[in-house]
């Protein structure tokens, strides 16, 4: 019961007369610092949901850009199955709830969401089928980020968005000297995934796989 100290969220509070402004990293840390994208946010969002994830924007804190967790089970998704003549739409398991600031750009909000999703498909959640993506829960944290930020990076690079993972991934290295366990494959696999769910609209998934 010692005494309690009331902060407040950067993103709450104003400057007084003549401060000199916050650096971008304290103000902003999760901001792109350039690119542009264009229906990817949107697209992935809605391929997401072959998979059970339900995405949701909200206003957070400016320290927080997002999270995924696994779902109370006993809840359904509507994903697109067809677009013609009719949409049409399946039911599927809510598995995953993924949640993404409103209070970023577009291009930041994409950056979080390929960073979460690429927890989900190196396994860091688990797997509903290890034919889909293999379930690794056992991995430290350290190689758990370390492979979703290599994944952020190479899907934002690849989409021309200047995101903070690469000053993540070279300061890690650079205090400690090498690069956690990680297992290539699985990057790289899920990085192709999450760049082809940005592209189109892919097909619901079988029960045999992707």
């Amino acid at each position: 019961m010692g005494p309690v100290m009331f902060v407040f969220d950067v993103a709450d509070t104003e400057p007084g007369p003549g401060a000199p402004p916050l650096p971008r990293e304290v103000e902003k840390p999760f901001e792109v610092l350039k690119g542009r994208i264009g229906d990817e946010l949107q697209l992935t969002i809605e391929n997401a949901k072959r998979d059970g994830v339900s995405i949701t924007e909200r206003p957070q804190g400016s320290q927080s850009a997002g999270s995924i967790q696994a779902a109370a089970p006993g809840r359904h998704l509507g994903a697109l199955a067809k677009l013609k003549p009719v949409a049409t739409y399946e039911k599927v398991p809510l598995r995953y709830e993924l949640l993404l600031n409103a209070n970023y750009s577009a291009e930041s909000r994409y950056a979080t969401l390929v960073h979460e999703l690429a927890h989900l498909y190196c396994g860091h959640l688990g797997s509903p089928n290890e034919k889909w993506w293999p379930s690794r829960t056992e991995l430290p944290l350290a190689a758990r980020e370390f492979e979703a930020e290599s994944i952020c990076y190479l899907v934002c690079s690849r989409l021309g968005i200047d995101n903070p993972s690469a000053q993540y991934l070279a300061g890690y290295v650079q205090q400690h000297g090498e690069t956690p366990p990680i297992s290539l494959d699985c990057v790289m696999k899920a990085a192709g995934l999450i760049l082809d769910m940005g592209r189109k609209r892919m097909k619901l998934r079988g029960a045999e796989g992707a």
